[in-house]
């Protein structure tokens, strides 16, 4: 079985404990802000190897490397293979800054965007910008809605209502 599975399977069990799941997760996030404070703090390094030796840099067991492989994967420069993953895959953490931010937003993961790393990235106004554009990328606008005596906006010069709001 790959380790995206194994991982998988422990973090989302449904048959957990709550209270156990729960520490799981705490214990899982201050992991997770640990190695990224240590890629932040040289955003330039592109850190490589196989799994097992990441997990051994980052003095983590294999299944949690694969957690954090799994939540950093949308915001590489190239993706890593982490369906079919095994301790001896070769992967690397070169992730693209902005994209890294902006993932973290969407995640509400604030504990890893006020990152005090950031500052030496980001100035205060680009987090800003970064952070806004990321909540505006989630939000749906609709359009004006059409009214039944309204003309068609197909262009007929008909009525909407005997026109392509005839069957609505």
């Amino acid at each position: 079985m790959a380790l995206l599975q194994d991982w998988q399977s422990i973090a989302y069990n449904k048959e957990t404990d709550k209270n156990k799941l729960r520490n799981f997760w705490q214990n899982y996030f201050m992991i997770e802000k640990g190695i990224y404070q240590k890629l932040l703090a040289n955003p330039e390094e592109v850190v490589r190897g196989t799994v097992k030796e990441l997990a051994d840099k980052y003095e983590i067991d294999v299944l949690t490397m694969t957690g954090f492989l799994d939540g950093i994967n949308d915001s590489l420069k190239v993706k890593n293979p982490i369906e079919e993953m095994t301790e001896d895959t070769e992967v690397s953490l070169d992730f693209d800054t902005e994209m890294l931010y902006k993932n973290m937003v969407d995640a509400r993961a604030d504990w890893l965007y006020n990152l005090t790393e950031w500052d030496a990235i980001f100035t205060p106004e680009k987090k800003k910008e970064l952070y806004v554009e990321q909540k505006k990328s989630g939000t749906i606008v609709k359009g004006k809605k059409i009214g039944r005596n309204d003309p068609c906006p197909c262009g007929s010069g008909k009525k909407y209502k005997y026109c392509h709001g005839k069957n609505k």
